[in-house]
Formats: C-alpha cells, sequence, structure tokens
C-alpha cells in the first residue's frame, strides 16, 4: 500500500505528515527521535486527509482548538495504541503524567500497578505527534520530559496552548 507525505511548515520547525488510504498514519517534526525512513513514500499533498490535517496545523498553530475532522490510522501494539487513546483524551491546555497513564492502564487491566517506563515508551513511539497529544504528557514532578521531537518544540506547543 502507498503511502503518501507532505511537508508543513510550522512556527517552530518543519512537519512531515504521512497518509495511507483515507487516514492520516504519521506526523513527526523533521529529524525527529524515531523519524521514519521515507524513502519509498510519495509526495502527495493533495489527498484529502493531509489537506485536512494541514486545516488543522494551521488552525492549531494559530491558537485555535481544532477538533480532528480527519480519520487517523496509528500503527502499533494494541498496547501502545491503548496509551495513544488515553492521550487523545487529555484536554487541549491541560497536562498529565507518565505515572497518571499508567495508573489508567493498570485500572483498565485489572492491576493495581502498571510501568510508567512502558507507558513512556509507548508515548514516544507516538507516530502522530501534535494530533496525538503526546506533548502534554510530563513528569511526576512537573518537568518537560521525553518529548522526541526536543524538549524545546515540547516547551513551545505547551506555551501556545497556554494562550488565552
Amino acid at each position: 500500500m502507498d503511502i503518501f507525505t507532505c511537508e508543513y511548515q510550522s512556527p517552530i520547525g518543519g512537519i512531515v505528515a504521512a497518509s495511507q488510504n483515507d487516514a492520516v498514519v504519521g506526523l513527526w517534526f523533521e529529524n525527529q527521535k524515531y523519524f521514519p525512513n521515507t524513502d519509498t513514500w510519495r509526495a502527495a499533498p493533495d489527498k484529502p486527509p493531509l489537506i485536512k490535517l494541514r486545516a488543522w496545523l494551521d488552525a492549531y498553530f494559530d491558537g485555535g482548538r481544532p477538533g480532528i475532522d480527519f480519520a487517523i490510522a496509528p500503527g502499533g501494539s494494541e498496547f501502545r495504541q491503548k496509551v495513544w487513546r488515553l492521550l487523545l483524551a487529555i484536554p487541549y491546555g491541560e497536562t498529565t503524567t507518565y505515572g497518571a497513564i499508567a495508573a489508567k492502564i493498570a485500572a483498565e487491566l485489572g492491576k493495581t500497578r502498571f510501568s510508567a517506563q512502558a507507558v513512556g515508551g509507548a508515548i514516544g513511539h507516538n507516530p502522530i505527534s501534535l494530533v496525538i497529544p503526546c506533548h502534554r504528557v510530563i513528569g511526576a514532578n512537573g518537568s518537560l520530559t521525553g518529548y522526541a521531537g526536543g524538549l524545546d518544540k515540547k516547551q513551545a506547543l505547551l506555551k501556545l496552548e497556554q494562550r488565552p
């Protein structure tokens, strides 16, 4: 199956987005950690999911709170999918911790505890950053930790979301 891509220039750096079929499957800051090999992908900025994603990015970086009106299909294990679904529930302008997400996973699994490190690994491999808001997850002490796009970008995104 073909993967189509486009580039987007955000106020905090270049972004590469990808779609497959009718869904967005990726959104990465250029050269971020876990950046995929895009050699076989084809540039096709006119694909409907990528057009909608660029409109979403425009609204987001203009300080809006856009809803997701396009399909997303992040590829990953069942565990990672579970973590990413929890990320989607973090409200705009708010943060949570790795430990809080681990506690939610534990409760869903009927366990008393779950590894915050395992949660961190799933969050770090989020293939659709920004849309799946992994930047809203911080350390237990309020520190900005672990953002594959770079801590400078995480800080900028959180600051953007604090604007009135």
